[in-house]
């Protein structure tokens, strides 16, 4: 039979009587249930938070039907039917803030049809806390809440001061509910990507556990390395014969490309199950998460704590650094984080420090291809028509044609006016284009290192090659001369030679008055 890909489903009864592929995470999901009464879960958008949240709900639901041949056939044996209200509350973004309240009454109104209505109650919240205490009334069961994407309109208007407040205000008189019906409640689960501390649903809710970042959960989104190798082995073998390669061949493709989330210390690898769907489907290779763009409430967090991405291959941070609250943010670490753009890669025990990193080829060519419109004021058609001609030159490891490539783009590139300080400062204008370059052979998914320790300072770029290794110094206003001596005196190529690329040195000089490469010098060992 042909397999079916959920993408773009999230309704779990959908999945399963629609026969597609599902990998089964109720054992985790049972588990979790039996954990504790209010539970929070933060992970990236596209995850299957919403998946999660509907096997939740077909579970408490008691429609037992819905998971014969599943794990938690071994584990569940009551299969009670309770109240269950989900609501949606991603619904809400692209709406106008003043008919917020207007939608969660709306998705209320088949709730109050079910357990009754009280005209007294006018908001949001006194409807929720009213059809919390009828349900329970009514079928002499206490309730299950589940709320999907919490955080949604507040991140729509993060940047937004003023709206934010009103925001703020709306959900707030909601969720505060939730705290105030306590008695009535069996379990309420609250999936998001951020925290909001000011929120009621953190500053109030007491006994709130966030499972985030608990080992035993790290799985419960997301596609593990074990289960791609054994539920999924079949669509790797499909895709394989559309690529015309082989299966392990395959399986690495996808593993550079989707693998390398963690979401605790001792979390196995997990892939994005969005875009490995979304590829199977497609039987193509291609960065399904970023199809609607780079969030803008990220890139303006980038922006607002002037972030600097070539540190993102590697950062060392304790756990409160990077699980700060989105309200109390003083730099964007969190909320990249957070939002799926850095992952753990490394923990260290003895210090208690983790590493972060960018997770995969998907999000490295995604975030780079959104931030360099920004960064350039150049639009991504034509800076996606430049890195083909730098990438052939690249290719065939003709550095001199890709320098002229180099040259003749950044000549092209509007003088945007955020960067006239940049260039106008001494100080910063090497870090400038050594920052551009950067963006650039990034957006190529090169391997791009800057400032890159070594004993006798510090080398200003390496960039790797499958056969080559260029190690790059910056001289602005200056010879290209100096530059390639630089590396040369200070000895920035030595700890490479033992290695088995070729070693090309690149010593670069741009002009301030161009605003481009003024001339370069190459030399080869």
């Amino acid at each position: 039979m042909e397999r079916r890909y959920p993408v773009g489903i999230q309704t779990f009864s959908e999945i399963i009587q629609g026969g597609y592929v599902y990998v089964d995470k109720t054992d985790l999901m049972w588990q979790l249930q039996n954990t504790s009464k209010f539970i929070f879960l933060s992970r990236p958008r596209r995850f299957g938070k919403s998946l999660l949240t509907s096997t939740f709900h077909s579970f408490f639901d008691g429609d037992k039907k819905l998971f014969e041949g599943l794990k938690v056939m071994q584990l569940e044996k009551e299969w009670i039917k309770y109240p269950v209200l989900h609501f949606d509350i991603s619904r809400l973004k692209y709406k106008a803030v003043s008919l917020y309240a207007a939608e969660l009454n709306r998705q209320m109104q088949k709730y109050e049809e079910e357990y009754g209505s009280n005209p007294a109650e006018t908001t949001p919240g006194m409807k929720l806390a009213g059809i919390i205490e009828r349900a329970w009334k009514k079928t002499g069961r206490r309730v299950v809440v589940i709320i999907d994407e919490y955080d949604a309109p507040l991140l729509e208007h993060l940047h937004e001061d003023e709206q934010l407040k009103e925001v703020r205000a709306i959900m707030q008189e909601f969720y505060q509910q939730l705290k105030a019906g306590d008695e009535y409640i069996r379990f309420c689960f609250i999936t998001g990507i951020t925290k909001f501390s000011q929120l009621s649903i953190f500053s109030t809710i007491n006994n709130l556990t966030n499972i985030s970042m608990t080992p035993e959960f790290s799985a419960i989104c997301g596609i593990t390395e074990e289960e791609l190798t054994t539920v999924m082995q079949e669509d790797i073998k499909i895709m394989a014969k559309a690529y015309g390669c082989q299966p392990d061949e395959m399986h690495a493709k996808l593993k550079t490309m989707y693998d390398g989330y963690k979401f605790s210390r001792n979390s196995a690898d997990i892939y994005n199950p969005f875009s490995l769907m979304k590829a199977f489907l497609l039987k193509d290779i291609a960065s399904y998460w970023f199809e609607s763009g780079t969030p803008t409430f990220l890139i303006h967090q980038l922006e607002r704590f002037q972030t600097d991405i070539t540190t993102m291959d590697s950062i060392e941070a304790d756990a409160i650094a990077f699980d700060q609250p989105t309200d109390a943010l003083e730099d964007a670490l969190p909320l990249l984080y957070q939002a799926g753009y850095l992952t753990i890669k490394d923990y260290d025990a003895t210090t208690e420090m983790y590493t972060l990193a960018l997770p995969n080829k998907e999000v490295r060519t995604g975030l780079i291809r959104g931030l360099i419109p920004r960064y350039l004021g150049l639009n991504s058609r034509d800076a996606q028509g430049f890195a083909v001609r730098l990438w052939k030159a690249l290719r065939v490891d003709d550095i001199e044609q890709a320098l002229q490539e180099m040259k003749s783009y950044l000549a092209s590139l509007p003088y945007v006016e955020d960067f006239k300080k940049k260039l106008e400062d001494t100080a910063t204008r090497e870090g400038f284009y050594e920052y551009t370059f950067y963006l650039i052979f990034s957006m190529l998914n090169l391997y791009a290192r800057t400032q890159v320790k070594c004993i006798s300072g510090r080398i200003d770029m390496l960039v790797k090659m499958p056969t080559t290794l260029y190690v790059f110094e910056f001289k602005v206003d200056g010879a290209a001369q100096d530059a390639l001596s630089q590396i040369d005196t200070r000895g920035y190529a030595i700890p490479y030679q033992a290695g088995d690329r070729r070693i090309v040195k690149v010593g670069v000089s741009f002009s301030s008055t161009s605003r481009t490469i003024e001339d370069w010098m190459v030399k080869a060992e």
